[in-house]
């Protein structure tokens, strides 16, 4: 009695459910093995890379002029800094850099250069890719310019600082942990030393700098170095020394949280699948008992045991669940360098890759799991069947059901009410099936908003995100009146309005605040407000919903903000949120900044255009106040090209989604219309001899389950309009996002369930055919 032969015959008893299954378990065990690898991984990403590369936990660069020695003694002897290291380098307060080689955009932010063949111990240049041929006039350049900006070896390279162009050739490729992208306001290049030496002597004095670098032994103390350094030297800002700036690993590890967030979704999506594929377990194992209910008497009867014979079935079902497994895990090993190449253009690092055994093993471990449960579950009640009730096909002594819709009493057509009683009929089936619809309908209309708001109508998600969308950024040259330009640049023909915007940072009861300041909130287009308002008047203040909650303050409390040796207090008028402030954000009036630092002026202008070609106005303004001006910057296409690898990132998370819910739509159908066949197939005989036609019966069936379908669609549709912005409020809250509004665009919506309820009735009519080979003659004949 060889139990595994046994389960192994009612696998090629049924090799097309076996397939089904077998396709929606390897579906949910791939989609599970991503999520959970791209968020073990992420967890450990960051680290890896300090590790591997030897970068800083801490960065801290200034003017040379600025340094004092108790500022390197101060991070020499805080508590966990293993090792520090000072390095002079050039540095640049405002230098434009164009960060995509396709597109004519420069972006203006603070620029170190180092001496590539200066001895190092602290982020030794490592380098991807190199050429020695550039020597001379080489720079090598941060890897994310090659992998989201497209540059290559040898291709031309420009520095623009005070107006003046510094042309290099790329020369290599370097990864850098903290200044390796434009997100923490700080990039780094490298130059070889008679390059580096020329350059420096060229800019004099006011260029020379230097960078700090802390290594601590373990990363739990990094964020908290900054915070005390500034207390302890208030003096040491950037509102003092424009060319101050400072960085710690848990703020460049910010660039990483779209990637988790996919990597939920598709977990989450997974968990549906996963789901899925139990219920089919389910209703595969109650029919194949009730279908084989004569075969199991048979075996009971030859001697085999009500155990032995759950154990094979139970089998049957772990063996297609192991072999699904094995194959998914296999699979995911093609699929997730995908999604490291999105997280290599977000961060600027090259994903490590490289087998991921814990993941894989917990994603199997589960899908077997709960297989084995569920399939135990399901064929306990062979335990409890006598072989004399098995032999009878499960009945004990009687078995009538009432006859649904009559078809002497039904109102109707006939082909409807047939239909009506198939539906009637099998209701449990009917009831797994709108279910299984429902959840799949609610992911696909959730991946369908999240991508519709990011690739198409972006203001809901650059207003959740915080990201202001003016035509064009100016940047003021250092020593400019901004406010002068300012009254200029509203002046100009097609100019519908313009801000200044722009950031310092401060720190609100010990922790450091990335805060915005303006002359003008009243005129952002994309407000971050969610509750109270801007602030108006100099004694008031903005904070973030997750710095308010930490520090337990809200609308109408008082804080302190400190910036260099000032404190003042402010009075909080509202919270808003963005994923661009670390969680701890403000936002101030200018003058609410200058009552921190006399004087004090933004020098980013924000100007939104009417009428006026971006670059037609940007070459007008060059041309009519180029010496006061750093660079100008096309803000729609710089908006673009940074959302790119979101919108790639989701699109590729939508398309998985929608075709996944395609195939569990056809799998679904194919597996309940084939035990229906099976279980109907002398009805669908006597149908046909007495005068039905193929197409009739195909069509009762096909309408017997589109009702269904659209039950199932209707409520995963509408459940999905209704809760996708909550149920990204709460997979967003730790991230400091507390209002979600993402337009649910409803035409898309229906399109969309009209598609399903359109493939379930294309998909039955396909998989109900076979009812062609069923005659009146060879049920006679079998």
């Amino acid at each position: 009695m060889n139990l595994f032969n046994l389960a192994m015959a009612n696998i090629k008893k049924a090799k097309g459910a076996a397939a089904s299954l077998f396709t929606l378990i390897l579906a949910a065990v791939l989609l599970l093995n991503v999520g959970i690898t791209i968020i073990s991984s992420m967890g450990g990403f960051y680290g890896q890379k300090v590790k591997e590369l030897h970068g800083a936990h801490v960065n801290i660069a200034m003017t040379r002029t600025s340094l004092k020695q108790s500022y390197v003694d101060f991070i020499q002897k805080y508590d966990g800094v293993q090792q520090t290291e000072t390095e002079q380098i050039i540095l640049m307060p405002r230098t434009a850099v164009r960060f995509d080689i396709k597109v004519k955009n420069d972006f203006s932010l603070r620029t170190a250069l180092l001496n590539a063949d200066s001895p190092r111990s602290i982020a030794p240049l490592k380098l991807i890719r190199e050429s020695a041929s550039y020597e001379k006039g080489g720079i090598y350049v941060p890897y994310s310019l090659h992998a989201s900006g497209g540059y290559q070896i040898g291709d031309s390279f420009s520095l623009t600082y005070k107006n003046k162009h510094y042309d290099y050739r790329i020369a290599g490729f370097f990864e850098s942990t903290m200044m390796g992208k434009p997100n923490l306001a700080m990039i780094a290049f490298y130059l070889p030393d008679s390059s580096f030496r020329q350059l420096q002597s060229e800019l004099g004095p006011e260029a020379d700098g230097i960078l700090i670098s802390a290594v601590f032994a373990d990363n739990k103390h990094p964020d908290t170095l900054l915070r005390d350094y500034h207390k302890q030297f208030p003096e040491s800002n950037e509102s003092i020394d424009p060319g101050f700036w400072s960085a710690d690993i848990a703020q460049a590890q910010h660039s990483t949280l779209t990637i988790h967030i996919v990597a939920m979704i598709l977990v989450a999506f997974a968990a549906v699948i996963v789901l899925v594929s139990m219920i089919v377990i389910k209703f595969r194992i109650s029919g194949s008992i009730e279908d084989g209910m004569v075969n199991i008497g048979v075996l009971q009867a030859v001697g085999y045991t009500s155990s032995q014979i759950l154990i094979s079935i139970v089998l049957q079902f772990m063996l297609i669940a192991a072999a699904a497994s094995i194959m998914g895990v296999a699979i995911s090993y093609a699929v997730i360098p995908a999604f490291g190449g999105i997280i290599t253009k977000l961060t600027g690092l090259l994903w490590p890759g490289g087998a991921h055994v814990g993941s894989d093993t917990s994603s199997a471990f589960v899908i077997l799991f709960l297989v084995l449960i569920v399939s135990l579950l399901s064929s306990v009640r062979i335990r409890s069947l006598h072989p004399v009730a098995a032999l009878r096909g499960g009945m004990n002594n009687h078995n009538f059901k009432r006859n649904h819709f009559p078809l002497d009493k039904t109102k109707g057509g006939l082909q409807f009410v047939l239909a009506c009683k198939n539906i009637a009929v099998g209701l449990r089936q009917n009831l797994m099936i709108a279910a299984i619809v429902a959840a799949i309908a609610f992911a696909a209309v959730f991946s369908v908003i999240l991508y519709y708001n990011i690739a198409d109508h972006k203001t809901p998600f650059l207003r959740m995100i915080g990201t202001e969308t003016p035509n064009v950024g100016i940047e003021v040259q250092p020593g400019q009146d901004s406010g002068q330009l300012l009254m200029q640049l509203k002046r100009m023909p097609g100019v519908k309005k313009a801000i200044i915007l722009d950031y310092i940072t401060t720190s609100i009861e010990g922790r450091l605040v990335m805060t915005d300041f303006s002359d003008d909130y009243g005129q952002v287009d994309n407000p971050t407000v969610y509750q109270g308002r801007y602030p108006k008047y100099d004694n008031e203040i903005v904070i973030s919903g997750g710095l308010a909650r930490s520090l337990g303050k809200n609308i109408g409390d008082t804080i302190q903000v400190h910036l260099g040796k000032s404190t003042e207090p402010y009075l909080i008028t509202g919270l808003n949120q963005s994923l661009n402030s670390w969680s701890n954000g403000a936002s101030l009036t200018i003058a609410g900044v200058q009552r921190l630092a006399p004087g004090h002026q933004g020098m980013s202008i924000n100007v939104y255009l009417d009428g006026i070609e971006n670059e037609f106005f940007m070459s007008g303004v060059k041309a009519k106040y180029g010496s006061m001006i750093q660079s100008a910057t096309n803000t729609d296409q710089l908006t673009k090209n940074q959302t790119r690898v979101y919108i790639s990132a989701v699109f590729s998370v939508m398309v998985a989604i929608l075709t996944i819910t395609v195939l569990v739509v056809v799998l679904i159908l194919y597996l309940v219309i084939t035990a229906a066949l099976l279980k109907r197939k002398r009805e669908l005989g006597i149908l046909k001899a007495i005068g039905y036609t193929t197409f009739q019966l195909r069509s009762q069936i096909a309408l017997s389950f589109v009702p269904v379908v659209i039950v199932g669609v209707l409520i995963g549709g509408v459940l999905g309009g209704l809760c996708t912005n909550s149920i990204l409020k709460m997979l967003l809250s730790g991230a400091g996002i507390y209002n979600v509004q993402l337009i649910i665009p409803v035409p898309l919506i229906l399109l969309l369930s009209l598609s399903i309820i359109l493939l379930a009735y294309f998909a039955s009519m396909m998989v109900s055919g076979r009812i062609k080979r069923i005659t009146a003659y060879g049920l006679i004949s079998e």
